[in-house]
């Protein structure tokens, strides 16, 4: 059973920084994809970032220029980085891994921006 592990999350001013992390429990590289998705009250769940075994990355265009996705392959972790963040990231931020026949997802953490 693969766990996914979020951290980082808290509440800050507009205009601040955060950086979220994501503990996977096996090697990260057996996915094709991992990434981190977000909810906000009343929202359908959506894409934030990715990044593919090769290391090509995605972004939203909501946050592209401000947000950075990175991994550390040694500790199986996959972080976001988040810049200049806005009242309008508020939400509850996912962790996301794919492989060939499951999708994972991880508990969550909440994200407030405060303007």
């Amino acid at each position: 059973q693969v766990q996914l592990v979020e951290s980082g999350g808290g509440l800050v001013q507009a205009g601040g920084s955060l950086r979220l992390s994501c503990a996977a429990s096996r090697n990260i590289l057996s996915f094709n994809t991992m990434g981190w998705f977000r909810q906000a009250p009343g929202k359908q769940r959506e894409l934030v970032a990715t990044i593919n075994r090769s290391g090509n990355t995605n972004y939203a265009a909501s946050v592209k220029g401000r947000f950075t996705i990175s991994r550390d392959i040694a500790v199986n972790t996959v972080h976001l980085q988040m810049n200049s963040l806005k009242p309008e990231d508020t939400a509850v931020y996912f962790c996301n891994a794919e492989d060939w026949l499951n999708h994972y997802w991880g508990q969550g953490t909440q994200v407030t921006v405060s303007s």
